[in-house]
């Protein structure tokens, strides 16, 4: 039995921030922002909402979707760069909302690849025997870290969340290679001080380089070809950046997630957002072998290939 996906959720924010709506704010125009970055709109939480609230929305959903009780859960992995606080943890916060007595709990931060580690994490927990059951969650409200006056940022960024149920799923299903990767010496590039501040065209090139790269290793892992990819969901932070990723696997448009144009860069949250979007949309069907891309402050990266279904 591997571990693979059997239920998953999601949460964003009913507010949506259209670029029209920063046109009047900021020096920027709504064709500036799509060319170079592919964004419409995003949502943005409401100042009652923190991380936790998101990630509960989220949560439940996915613990209904998988079939299971909260109390049926062994481990909660919440990644995030915008916890409510420094602590206690996201993580613990839910545990004790969901009533999920017999979780451990533990947050992860690895920024945008948070999701793609908490994945590999919950993997190892579930194929070892120690846990039946992980639920793993995207979750980012990158809104209160945002410098709202900073054209080269503001334009990007959004919230949301996106939650993932772990479990045994059949020999042929589930997660079957993984890379995760960091390059400290980037670090730099992509930091919060006050706000997020980030160095947009020394990440671009990170960026590039890495998402096709890691895409590419995850599918040899596998002892698969880029042939054998069905579905590419990469971390939805730039159009450029995940077209990069597309053409370095020869896929066809349609067969990569698009959501950045609705929900800007949430982070964290873009891969199970873009994810749970594509099931709902009946593009990802049982057997699809899919590849999952992330990078992210740090420098991190991750990937994953993984054939959907139980």
């Amino acid at each position: 039995m591997g571990a693979g996906i059997i239920g998953m959720g999601k949460y964003v924010p009913e507010n949506v921030v259209t670029n029209a709506d920063l046109e009047k704010k900021l020096d920027t125009s709504d064709e500036w922002i799509q060319t170079r970055t592919g964004i419409k709109e995003r949502r943005i939480a409401s100042d009652d909402t923190d991380t936790s609230h998101m990630s509960y929305r989220a949560a439940k959903e996915a613990i209904d979707n998988a079939g299971i009780s909260p109390e049926e859960l062994d481990l909660i992995l919440v990644a995030t760069v915008t916890p409510d606080q420094p602590f206690p943890s996201v993580s613990s916060m839910l545990q004790h909302q969901l009533g999920a007595r017999n979780a451990a709990a533990m947050d992860v931060s690895a920024a945008c690849a948070g999701f793609i580690y908490g994945l590999v994490t919950a993997k190892q927990f579930i194929e070892s025997g120690s846990c039946k059951y992980v639920l793993v969650i995207g979750t980012e409200k990158l809104s209160k870290i945002t410098d709202w006056s900073d054209r080269n940022t503001a334009v990007l960024f959004g919230d949301g969340s996106g939650a993932a149920v772990l479990g045994n799923v059949s020999d042929e299903r589930g997660i079957i290679s993984f890379e995760l990767g960091a390059d400290g010496s980037g670090g730099e590039h992509i930091k919060q001080e006050e706000f997020l501040k980030m160095n947009g065209r020394e990440v671009f090139k990170f960026a590039v380089r890495q998402m096709g790269e890691s895409s590419m290793n995850v599918v040899e892992k596998a002892g698969l070809s880029k042939e054998d990819v069905d579905f590419l969901i990469p971390h939805q932070a730039n159009i450029r950046i995940m077209e990069s990723a597309r053409q370095r696997l020869d896929l066809p448009p349609e067969r990569m997630s698009r959501t950045v144009e609705r929900y800007g860069n949430t982070s964290s949250a873009s891969i199970p957002l873009s994810l749970m979007y594509e099931l709902e949309h009946g593009r990802i069907k049982d057997g699809d072998l899919i590849v999952l891309v992330g990078f992210g402050a740090g420098l991190v990266w991750g990937s994953v290939a993984m054939r959907w279904g139980r």
